[in-house]
């Protein structure tokens, strides 16, 4: 009986010396950042923006691959099945927070099948519509939007995502009885949105900037508390009186639960160095978005954050009676 006790001590030492092992010299090999959206969209945009400083801050690739369908869930899903050993990593936004109220039949468990590495940023989000509209002003789209009805077509990255969210409650305060049309990504719709074949969408100012610039995109305002420094004639839409749009976009980074703390330790370490790379920096400044505070760029203040997200989501969710299709 000893003997058989020794012989079980030694193995569970022997395991946890290897993980100790492993989580010293990780990563010893590419690591994959999932993204839940087609290339092209916000998403997407973020994580090829620290790619190249968290590559070179972890010694290894940092590959960002791009997993869209479901509203996010097929690469969340992924993600929650990885080994938990860090080489697989998940970016996402505000629809890691509302799917849990979103989707009845998850295969997944937000709070309880990850663990957080960090806070990545909060992101300038635009209301955009197609170049040819009539409307000019907001107030001339909300006109516009109330006499059209359902004929107005709003574009989003899929349901759950931020750009539904923020689409299905712009037009209930608005009073229009718009139709939602889900693509794959904020990329897809972007793209339609510049074709013309839908009306208006929430698109991230990094996406948008330039197309607004050039005549090929209108915008009516910004979603959040304050303008986006890059168009600063554009209003928010608190501002216009629409208290209960003020709300924005945030990204986070998460792994799969289990994950060793010195792992998350070291991914936390090259998502905040890449913080402080001057290009990280200006590309982020430049497109309206913001980082966290020190104070919130730990893994517990990601975690605390990720639940009180989850709770304000689901309560935005249940009260607008939002259901995935």
């Amino acid at each position: 009986m000893c003997w058989t006790r020794a012989l079980a001590a030694a193995f569970v030492a022997a395991v946890l010396a290897t993980g100790t092992v492993s989580a010293q010299t990780f990563p010893t090999r590419p690591i994959t950042m999932l993204v839940p959206y087609a290339p092209g969209g916000g998403t997407d945009a973020i994580a090829r923006i620290m790619q190249e400083s968290m590559s070179k801050s972890l010694g290894q690739q940092v590959v960002v691959e791009n997993a869209p369908g479901a509203g996010g869930t097929i690469a969340t899903g992924r993600a929650a099945r990885a080994a938990p050993d860090g080489y697989t990593i998940l970016i996402h936004q505000v629809g890691f927070a509302a799917g849990p109220a979103l989707y009845k039949n998850l295969t997944f468990n937000v709070e309880k099948d990850f663990v957080a590495i960090g806070l990545v940023n909060t992101g300038m989000t635009l209301w955009v519509g197609r170049a040819d509209l009539p409307a000019n002003t907001l107030e001339e789209l909300v006109s516009w939007m109330k006499q059209a009805g359902p004929e107005v077509k709003i574009g989003h990255p899929g349901f759950g995502a931020f750009g539904h969210l923020a689409g299905v409650l712009i037009a209930s305060e608005l009073g229009s009885k718009a139709t939602q049309v889900p693509y794959r990504g904020g990329g897809p719709a972007l793209a339609d949105l510049l074709g013309g074949r839908i009306d208006l969408s929430a698109q991230t100012a990094v996406q948008t900037e330039s197309q607004i610039k050039a005549g090929k995109l209108k915008a009516y305002a910004a979603l959040g508390s304050v303008r986006f420094a890059g168009l600063p004639d554009v209003p928010t839409l608190a501002e216009r009186g629409y208290k209960n749009l003020d709300f924005g976009n945030w990204h986070i980074l998460a792994a799969p639960a289990g994950t060793p703390r010195p792992v998350i330790d070291k991914l936390n370490a090259a998502l905040q160095a890449a913080f402080a790379d001057p290009n990280v920096d200006s590309a982020f400044s430049g497109s309206g978005m913001r980082l966290f505070p020190p104070e919130q760029r730990t893994p517990e203040a990601a975690a605390t954050y990720l639940r009180n997200e989850i709770k304000r989501w689901g309560d935005v969710i249940r009260a607008n009676k939002i259901v995935a299709q």
